[in-house]
């Protein structure tokens, strides 16, 4: 076939994965001031995945620039050099480092210019200014959470979103559309200096003019706490402050509640309560948990609070049902469904926590606290029906939103939005242009949207951190059988003050210094918002994995009062759309899959259509292994998106594993599982590209992927957990570089015969490596896949040891296996002599060695001692690496995530060990 005329892009060609991998998922435990916390969305993808992405798809790989680096070591040397600036990228630290991302985006000028002839420039502005004016809109047909948008526009690029869903458009409206239209402006409220802000802390602190968004962030501040002030002037009162065993006084941060049902038991009657457990706190020096105590003569259920030396009983509610505490009867979740359908289903109060000078105190409830908590009627309630389907608590009788909320909590979210108005007005008399105060209106607004999450009566109590948790935990709103309810107006966890903070810290960290975005409204199916051949890069819905819509309902019904004059277009509807939204779920479709499917078709031919020729396409996908069964053939939603893109005319270059489920270094691998997305990298095949036999696909798959792995493993250093997934990259572009596949008697070859001979070529890939492998390797081997480190007979020993031309003897004399009795067997790492390195060794030695070095055991030396052991290697060693992806895949297929995780990190941990044996400490010894 003839070579492309376009130039080949890093993404399709290498990337640094594990640096990447490790800062994504370093990236699920940062919170303040990351992006994911200006209001939740669910399955977003990490910014440091995400700006990888773009910027690989940018940036010219150094094959596909013959006339800068003629040779393939100047080539290595110029993509290394590339590497290490996406290594440095995707740290969450340099997120805003501005020489970096200004190295970054003249990178990107460069590629742009060298394919328009031209010379981009290196002044950082007009860097900004030529991709601006020079380079493809980037678009994110399904924008989601915004983590693409927002790294597109972090890298100077303009970026181009839209998404069906509403509230998903509003979030990345606040990441992107917004901060940059008021960069560098001060604040207007009274209290700011419009000359500059205060940097620094202690005798460090100077004044500099407002950068950035920092002035919005001000803003987003004060009119915050001004409406907390007025807040609590209002409803204070029903938020009183507990009286302390001394007579003293303490703010409640949190009250504690569980639901109860009346004891089916005639002679008990009492009102159960329903307890997932005791425990109320499990921090060090702090250990509490609520004991209920049954007065015989009312009936009534009290708790007193107890530490952790008297021990903890067991819950009174699981999966299975309830125990009484009155009388130990067990009724089943049947009757607890039935007793909140009928209405029967009520709240107890069982204990406060309170928090004075940074001091914790833990209380039982009180009847003045109970009866303050519903002293009032709420103003306003969101109205409509619970989604059945994605929504558990609509089998125990709780239907409409409004259900979700206690009183209490109704009323302060509803004071909070009145005064969203009223915060209004005040930014108006404060010379606040209307246009702003839309700006400062909207994140006020997600601000009661993002309480909303917190101020339910489906939050739990962590007992481990004592804070309450969101209502989703999970990506749907499940059964919580005790709830714990957070005072707005204190310093816990939920409370107001700090709701506005993380979107302030959020707002401040925008990029403002960049080129504008531009946020829609729109069906990815029906309307493409970008024109002039716009480089594509998204992230699709998952199959059936996520009810978006449903789910973002319960922000939607506190939004649209709020906004629905700001942004009429978005807030019309009464609800999110459904019947447009491209999930495969059977509660709304007849026929889910040809729903999703049919959606997803029409997408890709819209992108197909459009799409830039001179840059590939990346798409983030799950990587889903439940499976199900349609005609008698066996399918899944990974299957369907890999169909779907070869049926529209892409050709799929690459597949990369992102992985943000594991940490791949040995000391933090506790799992082996699989990748949690993968980045499918695209461009349109051309529309005469020629059909092909199912015989001339294998044979190409013969000849070529071979050739693909050994770069994947060699060149590009794959961990053995993610070369699966990797390589269906190489086997897929064979079969998608084809207008059709087909039989002899001209039945399609489909993607999953396709996918099973990329397997099949792989394993015999990993068959010709073991043959390049020593005899005594081999042997070892054979004998692991049959008996594992257990005995087997010499016979059979002594025949398989003759088929590799080795001696049972000499192996068992330089201890690798243990021959007595007429019995022999491997011996295990542990049985090693790690005193000294014999003078010759096997790659079987050499590798087990290394494994004990890196396991952490007693004595081990890590990578220093793995490095003495190839450095004994010599020349030899990297079949040590080869044999470890081997034995990575025989234990994989086992399930045996320890020893995988063993053997995957060797594979990691590789250039590390090889730069520290190249580089030996002066005057080093083998022992």
């Amino acid at each position: 076939m003839p070579e492309p005329t376009y130039r080949k892009k890093l993404i399709e060609v290498d990337l640094p994965l594990d640096e990447i991998n490790a800062e994504s998922k370093r990236e699920k435990s940062i919170r303040h001031g990351h992006p994911s916390t200006l209001h939740l969305w669910w399955a977003r993808r990490p910014l440091a995945a995400c700006r990888a992405v773009i910027f690989a798809s940018m940036v010219d790989d150094p094959s596909s620039v013959p006339e800068e680096f003629p040779t393939k070591a100047e080539q290595d040397e110029e993509r290394e050099r590339l590497h290490g600036l996406i290594k440095q990228l995707v740290i969450w630290e340099n997120t805003n480092n501005e020489q970096l991302i200004n190295e970054a985006r003249y990178e990107i000028a460069r590629s742009v210019g060298r394919s328009r002839g031209e010379t981009a420039p290196t002044d950082p502005a007009e860097v900004l200014k030529y991709l601006g004016d020079n380079t493809l809109p980037i678009y994110d047909p399904f924008a989601g959470g915004g983590s693409i948008p927002l790294e597109v526009q972090r890298l100077g690029l303009r970026a181009v979103a839209s998404d069906l869903n509403p509230v998903a458009v509003l979030i990345n409206k606040a990441l992107i559309e917004l901060p940059p239209k008021f960069a560098n402006q001060p604040p207007v409220n009274p209290d700011a200096d419009p000359m500059g802000m205060t940097i620094g802390k202690g005798k460090r602190t100077k004044k500099v003019a407002w950068q950035s968004a920092a002035g919005l962030a001000d803003d987003v501040r004060y009119y915050g706490q001004w409406m907390r002030d007025r807040a609590f002037d209002r409803i204070g009162h029903l938020y009183p402050r507990a009286e302390l065993p001394d007579g003293t006084e303490a703010t409640v941060i949190t009250w504690l509640w569980a639901r109860t049902i009346p004891c089916p038991n005639p002679a008990c009657g009492i009102d159960m309560p329903l307890l997932r457990t005791f425990q109320i706190s499990r921090r060090k020096g702090s250990q509490r948990w609520i004991k209920p105590i049954v007065d015989s003569q009312t009936n009534a259920v009290t708790f007193a609070i107890q530490d952790n030396d008297t021990g903890v009983p067991s819950g009174t509610a699981d999966r299975k049902g309830v125990t009484c505490v009155g009388c130990g009867n067990h009724s089943p979740l049947s009757y607890v469904r039935d007793q909140g359908k009928r209405g029967h289903m009520r709240e107890q109060m069982t204990a406060m926590i309170l928090a004075e000078n940074r001091t914790k105190q833990y209380l039982p409830a009180s009847d003045t606290q109970a009866n303050a908590a519903s002293q009032a009627v709420p103003p306003f309630v969101p109205t409509g029906s619970l989604p059945q389907q994605t929504t558990r608590p609509f089998t125990y009788g709780i239907t409409e939103w409004h259900q979700l909320f206690t009183t209490r909590q109704l009323i302060a979210l509803s004071t909070l939005s009145s005064l969203v108005f009223e915060a209004r007005e005040k930014m108006l008399e404060d010379g606040a242009p209307p246009s702003y105060v839309s700006v400062v209106s909207t994140y006020l607004a997600l601000a009661v949207s993002r309480s909303a999450a917190g101020y339910t009566r489906f939050g739990r109590w962590d007992t481990s951190r004592d804070g309450v948790t969101s209502i989703f935990a999970r990506q749907r709103i499940g059964m919580v059988w005790d709830f714990a309810e957070a005072n707005p107006f204190s310093t816990g966890t939920q409370n107001w003050s700090s709701q506005v903070e993380w979107i302030a810290r959020v707002v401040s960290q925008l990029p403002t210094i960049s080129n504008e975005g531009e946020v829609h409204s729109a069906d990815a199916s029906t309307t493409i918002h970008a024109e002039n051949g716009p480089v594509i890069v998204t992230d699709p819905p998952y199959y059936d994995n996520i009810d978006y819509a449903d789910l973002s309902d319960f922000f939607y019904v506190w939004l649209r009062p709020l906004l629905r004059d700001t942004y009429p277009d978005l807030f019309a509807a009464i609800l999110t759309p459904k019947e447009e939204e491209m999930i495969a779920q059977r509660h709304r479709f007849d026929q889910p899959r040809e729903h999703f499917e049919a959606l997803l078709n029409k997408t890709l031919r819209l992108i197909r259509g459009r799409c830039s020729p001179e840059f590939p396409s990346s798409i983030f996908y799950a990587y889903k292994q439940r499976e199900e069964e349609r005609d008698g053939i066996t399918s899944t939603g990974w299957d369907t998106v890999l169909t779907a893109l070869v049926s529209t005319g892409f050709r799929i270059i690459g597949t990369w594993p992102v992985r943000t489920e594991l940490a791949n270094r040995a000391n933090s691998l506790g799992a082996n599982s699989l990748a949690s997305s993968v980045v499918l990298v695209c461009r349109p095949r051309s529309d005469d590209a020629p059909s092909a036999t199912r015989r001339e696909f294998f044979d190409a798959l013969e000849k070529e992927l071979p050739a693909a792995l050994d770069h994947l493993t060699r060149d590009s250093h794959i961990a053995p957990v993610d070369l699966a997934q990797a390589a269906i990259g190489p086997g897929m572009e064979i079969y998608s570089r084809f207008g059709s596949v087909e039989t002899i008697s001209g039945e399609p070859v489909t993607v999953r015969e396709a996918l099973s001979a990329i397997n099949q070529a792989i394993a015999d890939y990993d068959e010709r490596q073991q043959g390049e492998l020593d005899a005594v390797t081999r042997f070892c081997l054979d004998w692991l896949r049959q008996h594992d480190y257990g005995e087997g007979g010499f016979g059979e020993a002594e025949v398989l040891s003759q088929a590799k031309n080795v001696s049972i003897d000499t192996m068992d004399s330089n201890g690798l296996l243990e021959s007595q009795a007429g019995r022999v067997r491997l011996r295990v790492m542990d049985e090693y002599d790690y005193q000294q390195i014999p003078l010759q060794l096997s790659a079987w030695e050499g590798c087990l060695r290394i494994g004990w070095h890196l396991s952490g055991a007693e004595d081990a030396r890590t990578i220093s001692g793995a490095a003495e052991v190839v450095q004994r290697m010599g020349s030899d060693a990297h079949s040590i690496e080869r044999l470890a992806r081997i034995l990575y895949n025989h234990y994989d297929r086992k399930r045996d995530s320890a020893n995988a995780v063993l053997y995957n990190s060797i594979v990691i941990e590789w250039p590390e060990i090889m730069r520290q044996a190249d580089e030996p400490a002066q005057g080093q010894m083998f022992r």
